[in-house]
C-alpha cells in the first residue's frame, strides 16, 4: 500500500504551452497513462473498443486497460496527434491484441459515420464504444468567446457523441457497453471553461437518457465524471498558464490526476462485472465533485 497523496506529482508545476491540440510526449511532467504499471486480469477477454481521444490522457489510459484486460482497440484522434496515437499503438500491439488508428475530425458527421464503419469492419464487431474526446479551451469572459470556438466546443463534445453513437448503436449486440467521458464542471464549473462546462453537463443528460432507451437492446450506458487529471488538454489552451501551475492545489489530495488512475473505472463500466449499472454518473476528483 502506498499514500494516495503521493503517488504522483504535485504542484507547482512548470509553465508550459502547446499548441491545440498537444501531445502527451512533450509534458513535463509526462503523464503517466499505465504503460508500466497496468496489469490485466482478462476482464474484457474477446472484446471490441472504439474510443475517441484515445492518443493520449484518459482514452489513451483506456485504450491501454482494455487491450491488457483481452480487448481489441481502435483509437480516433487528430491526425496532429500521430506521434501519440502510434505509440498507443504499439503498446496495444505489444499486449497482444489488434490495435486499429482511425485518424480524422470527429466535427464532420461523414467522418464520424466512417469511423464506426471502419471500426466495425477491421475490429470484426464492435461492443464498447467510449466518447471520450474533448474541446477545452480557457476563456475568462463569455465575450472571449467567438461563435467559431463556440461551435467547436460543441461539434467535439456533444455533436460528435450524438453521430458517432447514433451510428455504432446498430452494430452493438447484448452486452455492449457506451461510456461518455463528462466532468465535475457539470457540477461546479470554473468561471474560465463556460462552454466546455455546459457541453459536459449535456453529456450527464444524454447518457441517463439514452441508458432508458438501450436497455431494452441489452446496452448498457454510463458517464464519467474526472476531475483535474494531467493530460494534454490543460496545456493546450485549457487553462490559463497560473492555473496550469497549481492545476489539482485545491482537491483534497493536493494535486491532479494520472490517466492511469482512472483507467480501472473504465474497464469496470465495461466489463460484465458491471451489468447492473446503467444511467450512472461516476466521478474521481481528488476529493471533489458530485458523482
Amino acid at each position: 500500500m502506498r499514500d494516495p497523496t503521493q503517488l504522483y506529482a504535485q504542484p507547482p508545476f512548470k509553465e508550459q504551452k502547446q499548441p491545440w491540440p498537444g501531445l502527451a510526449r512533450d509534458m513535463e511532467p509526462r503523464p503517466d497513462h499505465g504503460e508500466d504499471s497496468y496489469q490485466g486480469s482478462n476482464r474484457l477477454a474477446g472484446r471490441k473498443a472504439l474510443i475517441t481521444g484515445g492518443d493520449s490522457g484518459i482514452g489513451r489510459a483506456a485504450a491501454i486497460a482494455y487491450a491488457r484486460e483481452g480487448a481489441d482497440v481502435a483509437i480516433n484522434y487528430l491526425p496532429d496527434e500521430e506521434p501519440d496515437a502510434q505509440a498507443v499503438v504499439e503498446l496495444i500491439r505489444q499486449a497482444g491484441r489488434k490495435a486499429v488508428a482511425l485518424p480524422g475530425d470527429i466535427r464532420d458527421e461523414g467522418f464520424c459515420r466512417r469511423l464506426i464503419d471502419q471500426a466495425v469492419e477491421q475490429l470484426g464487431g464492435l461492443d464498447i464504444l467510449v466518447n471520450n474526446a474533448a474541446r477545452q479551451q480557457s476563456h475568462a469572459s463569455i465575450l472571449d468567446i467567438s461563435n467559431e470556438q463556440f461551435d467547436w466546443t460543441l461539434k467535439t463534445n456533444l455533436y460528435a457523441m450524438f453521430w458517432i453513437t447514433k451510428a455504432a448503436v446498430p452494430h452493438m449486440p447484448p452486452g455492449s457497453a457506451i461510456i461518455n467521458t463528462s466532468s465535475v464542471t457539470t457540477y461546479d464549473p470554473p468561471v474560465n471553461l463556460l462552454d466546455y462546462s455546459m457541453t459536459k453537463a449535456g453529456i450527464v443528460n444524454f447518457s441517463k437518457g439514452l441508458a432508458k432507451q438501450l436497455i431494452e437492446k441489452g446496452v448498457r450506458v454510463n458517464a464519467v465524471a474526472p476531475g483535474p487529471f494531467w493530460t494534454p488538454l490543460q496545456v493546450a489552451g485549457g487553462q490559463t498558464m497560473e492555473n496550469l501551475k497549481t492545476f489539482g492545489k485545491d482537491t483534497p489530495m493536493g494535486r491532479p490526476g494520472q490517466p492511469a488512475e482512472i483507467a480501472p473505472l473504465y474497464v469496470q463500466l465495461a466489463s460484465t462485472e458491471a451489468s447492473y449499472v446503467t444511467g450512472q454518473v461516476f466521478g474521481a476528483s481528488g476529493g471533489n465533485g458530485q458523482p
